[in-house]
Order: structure tokens, then C-alpha cells, then sequence
């Protein structure tokens, strides 16, 4: 038990992080582009990483830095270049997508990965019970009435928005798997990072015209998003989840468009209407309601039971 609230915990600052990195992922987008942001804070995560890990390989005993006695080398890389192609691909597509769409509308586009996480899970063999498919509805009725300013219409952004949910979903699924093959987690954020690094590479060149002015213009803002959003939380992401079912998992993170509204208020004076405040207290009812025990079981589904023999040990 312990270990799932540590896990949900983990989560929960993660969603914190990233909801507080749209500020200063706004305010980046007004000296450098896409792919030229993405590539930097995501080499910037990578390097933050190494000598974290290198720091704890020495203090710590091997069985303290994973949960597991004996972690696999082969899954940690494998893993690591699978999220790294996934977090590619949704960051990339949620960079352009905003470019065509409202902001609100690409929240909550974005945060329909708390349905389609079940959705693809069923591809793969997992039950997901009743009371996640309800909260997973409550989930979305609380982001319409957080990011739908407008009528909704389907327009190119929001096409490309939809992609980077299912591509998130992807994502939330292969940490899941791998962490389940006794992977690395921290390794595995690493050699995710540079992967999508690497990949953006020629991408940006190819798209953009990138500066050292630009860039160094946006030293704040991508400091804050490579170490906190970027090396900290994806890190969190993947060692949380490693006590956590995926689909409790997503509504956890899913908290990130919350705290992203609340730090637009706290920091960029933006005002919540009363229909975003109730899209918030929504939100956070249905993440608190996924984490209740029914019947005396732990807030995992009948169907996670892999995960849950998982946390136990």
C-alpha cells in the first residue's frame, strides 16, 4: 500500500511539473521554434540525468535504486529507444498542433489519452474495470469544461493533436510494459531523452532556422522545462508508474492541464471562469474517486492484477 501512494505521489508532482512548464513553454516559443525548444530540453533532461544516476550507482545498493533485485539491460535500452520514438512523435505533434488550434481546445484533445489508454489496452489483453471507465468519463466531461471555451469543430490542430494523445497513450503503455520486463527506470528516461534528441536533430534543421540567440534568449524557459519537465518529471513518470495501474496512472497525469490553468492564474494573472473552476474540481473528483478501495481491494482493477502482484513485492 505504501508503495502505491508513493507511486500515486510521484504522479501527482509530476502532473504539478508539467501543468507549471506550459509558462514557460509559452514564453520559450517567443525567441526559438519546435523542434529547436524540444531538442534542446530534451538533450538538457538526458545530461541532467547521468550524473544523477551515476551519484546513486555509488551510494546506493543496487536492490534500493529499483525495486526489483536484478534490473535488465536489454529492456532499460530497448525501453529507452521505444519512449524516446513516442515522446518524439507526441511532442512533436502537440508543438504543431497548438500552432493550429486554440489552446484550450488542444488540452483537452490532448488529455483524451485517459480513454485511450483503456481503449488500447483492450488490444493487449487488459480488463479494465467498470468504476476506471467511469472515472475516465468524468475525467473528460471536466477537461471540456476547463479548456472548451468555444464550439468544438474538427480543424487540422486539432487533428494533430489527437495524434500526440494516441501517441501519449503509446507511451504510457510501453513505460508500463517495460517496467514490467524489470527495466532500469532512470536509465531508461535517459536514453529515451537523447532519442527523441537525436531524432529532432534533423527535423530542426530540415523545418527551422535555429540561433544561439534564439536559444539563448530562451535559457530560462528551457532550463525550467529540460531539468524539471523534462529530467525530473519523466523520470517520476516512469518510476511512479511502476506502482501504478496504467489507467489510474493517466488520470493522475492527466491533473497536468489543471495545474497548467492554475499556473496561468498564479503566474500570468489569467482568471478562472466558473465554468473552469468546476472543470477542475471534476477533474480532481475523478482522480480521487479512481484511488478509493471498493470492496475492501486496493484501487487497482480486476484487471491490473499483474501490476498489483507487481507492487507487492
Amino acid at each position: 500500500m505504501l508503495k502505491r501512494i508513493r507511486g500515486s505521489i510521484m504522479l501527482l508532482i509530476t502532473a504539478i511539473i508539467w501543468g507549471t512548464a506550459f509558462v514557460a513553454q509559452s514564453e520559450g516559443m517567443n525567441y526559438v521554434e519546435p523542434f529547436t525548444y524540444n531538442l534542446v530540453r530534451t538533450f538538457l533532461g538526458g545530461i541532467v540525468l547521468i550524473p544523477i544516476i551515476l551519484i546513486l550507482k555509488k551510494i546506493l545498493p543496487k536492490g534500493k535504486r529499483t525495486p526489483e533485485s536484478k534490473t535488465s539491460a536489454k529492456a532499460t535500452v530497448t525501453g529507452g529507444i521505444c519512449c524516446g520514438f513516442l515522446l518524439f512523435a507526441a511532442s512533436s505533434f502537440q508543438q504543431f498542433g497548438i500552432s493550429y488550434t486554440t489552446a484550450g481546445k488542444a488540452g483537452f484533445i490532448t488529455a483524451l489519452y485517459v480513454v485511450i489508454v483503456p481503449v488500447i489496452g483492450i488490444f493487449f489483453g487488459r480488463r479494465t474495470s467498470l468504476k476506471t471507465w467511469i472515472c475516465a468519463g468524468i475525467a473528460v466531461f471536466g477537461f471540456y469544461l476547463l479548456c472548451i471555451k468555444s464550439g468544438f469543430a474538427v480543424l487540422k490542430g486539432d487533428l494533430l493533436v489527437l495524434i500526440c494523445a494516441i501517441f501519449f497513450a503509446m507511451h504510457i503503455i510501453a513505460i508500463d510494459h517495460f517496467n514490467s520486463k524489470n527495466s532500469d527506470g532512470m536509465v531508461m528516461s535517459c536514453v529515451q531523452f537523447f532519442t527523441a534528441g537525436i531524432l529532432m536533430i534533423p527535423c530542426m534543421f530540415i523545418f527551422e532556422s535555429p540561433s544561439w540567440g534564439g536559444i539563448f534568449a530562451a535559457r530560462n524557459t528551457i532550463l525550467y522545462a529540460g531539468i524539471m519537465s523534462s529530467g525530473i518529471a519523466y523520470t517520476l513518470q516512469i518510476v511512479g508508474q511502476r506502482y501504478t495501474a496504467p489507467t489510474v496512472a493517466t488520470l493522475i497525469l492527466s491533473l497536468e492541464s489543471v495545474f497548467a490553468a492554475l499556473s496561468g492564474w498564479l503566474f500570468l494573472s489569467e482568471k478562472l471562469s466558473v465554468k473552469e473552476f468546476t472543470g477542475c474540481v471534476v477533474v480532481f473528483s475523478a482522480v480521487i474517486l479512481a484511488q478509493i478501495d471498493i470492496k475492501s481491494k486496493s484501487y487497482l482493477s480486476n484487471g491490473d492484477e499483474t501490476n498489483e502482484k507487481e507492487v507487492s513485492k
